[in-house]
């Protein structure tokens, strides 16, 4: 319920200069992960959301890495939740020509984390201003959970958060930039992934007679190019809800990589060796190597089934066997979802310019909160700055952003 003065949406477009100051703060906490050292960030969040008069927790599994959850009653029972990571991937200072820890100039602002994601947590941030200064009762619980421990999928962010308090909400937006050269999109899905390590072993004999011993090198070699031929053309059986994903995703990512290669990112596996190690000397037949692989998989596939085929595709390899595996089921949201349908709108609307349902390419925290059963799209404005040299954001992207969270929690009311 409003009071009669300005609205939520209102207000934050009228905040450029405190969004600015706010992402300006934030930016100066150096939250490079590694360490991920966000005990200051986090204490600064809370004691904002304190002061606005929010319901405030700390939660940490690691003292160097608490995450922060705030609550804003609504007038139903209904929760919207608004996630945003404080940790940034680590930067080279000698390589930027602005400071890594803020500057603002020419209407851009300049850090480690402008665009992924400070400044999509100080929109967060002024929402809950928003909302508090204009005596305004969300229609629906308003929930801002800040986590520490995202860049490098670690398990001491959402993943102490779902395991400890918990978090329960009925829709969940996710503050990570989600455009790309100009083209504006919400996610609404990720890729499953299997992760191996191949080990392979052989016979040591001197580089002079190799036929005296057996080349683990070569047998890594030849399995993992049985693995491409196996897995790498295999067409994936897609649930039909996905078409229009894959569709809008494809037609996403042409742009950047080719109508064939965006369509192959879903229709197949892919497949990237990351790592090879093996031998010892140049004139040494090599008794041992190892291999990390990559395998990723369009939502809704089996991925347990998928790694069944490649288990016994590796055992059928001559020498070389999996010496450990980690792996993980895609998640999506249906197009028409409320939550799907309500973001999408409300992007367009803000951007005024249609936007793209599409799957991301990885896989972050939205797959652990749909996996926990909370529906969750990823919606950023944002540059294509992320994790690069000069990093940085605008003011209109924060405007944008502020804006089109602001307006969410009704959108989404409408639709529940």
């Amino acid at each position: 319920m409003s009071s009669g003065l300005q609205t939520p949406a209102a207000f934050v477009r009228d905040s450029e200069e405190r969004l600015v100051e706010t992402t300006m703060d934030l930016l100066a906490y150096d939250t490079s992960n590694p360490p991920g050292e966000t005990a200051e960030i986090a204490a600064d969040v809370e004691s904002r959301l304190a002061d606005l008069g929010l319901e405030t927790e700390t939660f940490a599994v690691d003292p160097e890495k608490p995450n922060v959850m705030a609550t804003l009653p609504g007038e139903r029972e209904e929760t919207l939740l608004f996630n945003g990571h404080f940790d940034t991937v680590p930067y080279d200072a000698e390589g930027w020509s602005a400071d890594p820890l803020g500057e603002r100039r020419d209407g851009r602002i300049y850090g480690r984390g402008a665009t992924d994601m400070k400044g999509q947590v100080a929109a967060m941030l002024e929402v809950a201003r928003a909302f508090v200064e204009t005596e305004t009762t969300p229609p629906l619980d308003l929930r801002f959970v800040f986590v520490s421990d995202e860049e490098t999928g670690g398990d001491a962010g959402i993943e102490a958060m779902l395991d400890g308090p918990g978090v329960e909400a009925d829709a969940c937006v996710i503050g990570e930039t989600t455009c790309c050269r100009g083209r504006h999109s919400i996610t609404v899905a990720d890729r499953g992934c299997i992760w191996l390590t191949l080990e392979a072993d052989g016979e040591s004999a001197h580089g002079s007679r190799p036929m005296l011993g057996e080349n683990a090198v070569d047998r890594l070699y030849d399995a993992l190019t049985t693995l491409l031929e196996q897995f790498g053309d295999r067409p994936l059986d897609l649930d039909p809800d996905l078409d229009p994903i894959v569709d809008e995703s494809v037609a996403y990512y042409e742009p950047t990589i080719g109508a064939s290669a965006a369509r192959d990112l879903f229709q197949h596996p892919t497949i990237n060796v990351g790592t090879i190690e093996g031998g010892e000397a140049i004139n040494v037949v090599p008794s041992q190597a190892t291999a990390r692989v990559d395998l990723r998989l369009t939502a809704g596939v089996e991925t347990e089934a998928v790694l069944a085929d490649v288990e016994t595709c590796i055992d059928e390899c001559e020498g070389v066997s999996v010496a450990d595996v980690s792996w993980s089921v895609g998640s999506y949201e249906p197009v028409d979802s409320p939550l799907v349908d309500a973001a999408t709108e409300l992007a367009s609307d803000v951007m005024g310019e249609s936007v793209y349902r599409r799957s991301a390419t990885g896989g972050g925290d939205a797959k652990k909160f749909r996996h926990a059963g909370v529906p969750t799209v990823e919606l950023g404005m944002g540059t294509d700055t992320v994790h690069a040299v000069d990093e940085f954001t605008t003011t209109e992207a924060l405007v944008n952003n502020a804006t089109a969270y602001a307006r969410l929690p009704y959108a989404i009311a409408d639709r529940l």
